[in-house]
């Protein structure tokens, strides 16, 4: 995993500093995202591996897929990651450059699943607590999960707060098996 995540990084780096500086963070992460999407279908995951394909070849025919979706920079993109035999690393590539543009935005995406429905007033007091605590802009995603039986777990990037019931009854298991 690490191998991939190196092997992408120059890529992300690249591609999110011609999306700053052409002002256009917001307009790549679609495109990047649905390329990512299409590489990891079965029918493209063997277009990638054959050999019996030039990579032009293989851009052509990805480009083919997403071709209304994706701008000319875009398109050439592709192209230089298949002449790099690098198509692979899209999902990847897309994957760091939304951490670069989430950072760059100084936004943080945060996960809160619930017990029950929230009601819009308790995302508004979520998110407002969340952008407080973690001094930044936050998008926040709901959930239900009933099978948390009360309360909700909120993830924000490495962070897990569980103020689940289900998260405290199995706090006091262990506190008591631990005396």
């Amino acid at each position: 995993m690490a191998e991939i995540a190196t092997l992408a990084r120059p890529y992300a780096n690249a591609v999110f500093d011609l999306a700053r500086s052409a002002g256009r963070l917001t307009e790549w992460a679609p495109m990047l995202g649905l390329l990512a999407r299409a590489v990891e279908t079965d029918q493209v995951k063997e277009l990638i591996a054959a050999p019996s394909f030039a990579p032009a070849v293989k851009a052509h025919r990805l480009i083919d897929v997403v071709r209304e979706d994706i701008d000319d920079r875009c398109r050439r993109f592709v192209q230089v990651l298949a002449d790099n035999h690098r198509l692979d690393l899209l999902p990847e590539i897309a994957a760091q450059y939304e951490a670069l543009k989430a950072e760059a935005e100084q936004t943080l995406d945060v996960d809160i699943t619930s017990a029950v429905p929230l009601t819009e007033a308790q995302v508004v007091s979520y998110t407002e607590a969340l952008r407080r605590r973690f001094d930044q802009e936050v998008n926040v995603n709901v959930e239900v999960d009933r099978g948390l039986v009360g309360g909700a777990v909120v993830r924000a990037g490495d962070t897990v707060i569980d103020g689940s019931v289900r998260g405290r009854l199995t706090r006091l298991v262990e506190s008591l098996q631990r005396n």
